[in-house]
């Protein structure tokens, strides 16, 4: 019966059905399929003789991935930009999203959302190619400015430390309005019922905000957080790649940027493979691990 059911609101949905093909067919074809070459982790891989012939190691890439020197750097490094990503950035889009919804002109939110979105279309080179421009040491707007003023000039993007802070600073510039868009979803979907009972118990904008928006919106916040952890050794490549020199390499290279000097400049296939499902692996643990604590205090969690 329950069978039938199924088939008959499927039918009856068809066209959404339908509709779901293509981002079906993204997973499976980019996603799924792509999953089989994990196999060669643990192998030593030769182009010329394919994944059948090529010889098993077992474990042998990720006893060297876990034994040389540069793991633990790699590893510092990259739970240090996250960190950065987790305390600096996370909580900027939920309050901008707060601050977007006190606004009552619609011209001026609709401009001030227009302005914030628009360097999320911008590349990664472009965002960095702009930094540079502004905060390169010989010949730097910032840095000239700081010369004719009688100022030593900063190395913002030599120094390992500066790098960081520039690092967080261009995630915030870029994603910090795009970001905005489900929490401010969330936030106008709230009961407008529950502000006019707020306002009848003498509740003032801030304790609105603390008492009721805040509240709502854990939910969405909670999902965010779940799925932002999840991503603890996933930085992405560009963006540090962009940012890595001779001199800031030690305390900006992070995983995603070893496995492309292993694996494409080196032709290492199979260890940068190893390095890439250490990272699928952590990342796995890491959402069931928070999603897990999520529904442990109550939550709803992610599923």
């Amino acid at each position: 019966m329950a069978r039938k059911k199924t088939l008959a609101g499927m039918v009856r949905n068809r066209y959404l059905y339908i509709m779901l093909i293509p981002g079906i067919l993204f997973f499976i074809i980019f996603k799924y399929v792509p999953m089989g070459g994990i196999i060669i982790s643990f192998q030593d891989y030769q182009p010329f003789l394919g994944i059948a012939d090529s010889p098993w190691v077992g474990l042998k890439h990720f006893e060297r991935l876990f034994t040389e020197p540069t793991f633990f750097m790699l590893l510092g490094n990259t739970l240090l930009l996250f960190a950065l990503n987790l305390l600096i950035f996370f909580p900027i889009p939920i309050i901008l999203a707060l601050m977007l919804n006190e606004v009552r002109s619609k011209f001026f939110k609709s401009a001030v959302q227009t302005v914030i979105y628009i360097p999320h279309f911008m590349s990664w080179v472009i965002i960095v190619s702009i930094c540079y421009v502004f905060l390169a040491q010989d010949g730097g707007a910032i840095n000239s400015l700081i010369a004719s003023m009688g100022g030593d000039k900063v190395p913002f993007l030599t120094d390992g430390t500066w790098s960081r802070v520039v690092y967080i600073l261009q995630i915030i510039w870029k994603e910090m309005g795009w970001s905005t868009i489900i929490y401010l979803a969330a936030v106008t979907a709230v009961d407008p019922q529950l502000y006019e009972a707020a306002k009848m118990d003498g509740a003032s904008r801030m304790k609105q905000i603390w008492h009721v928006t805040l509240p709502a919106i854990r939910p969405i916040i909670i999902i965010m957080l779940i799925l932002k952890i999840g991503h603890t050794l996933d930085l992405g490549f560009e963006h540090v790649y962009l940012l890595i020199n001779s001199i800031n390499r030690d305390m900006m290279e992070i995983f995603d940027t070893y496995v492309y000097t292993a694996g494409m400049k080196n032709g290492q296939l199979s260890f940068s493979t190893a390095v890439g499902l250490f990272k699928g692996i952590v990342g796995l643990i890491l959402v069931m691990g928070s999603n897990w604590l999520a529904k442990k205090f109550g939550e709803e969690g992610l599923y």
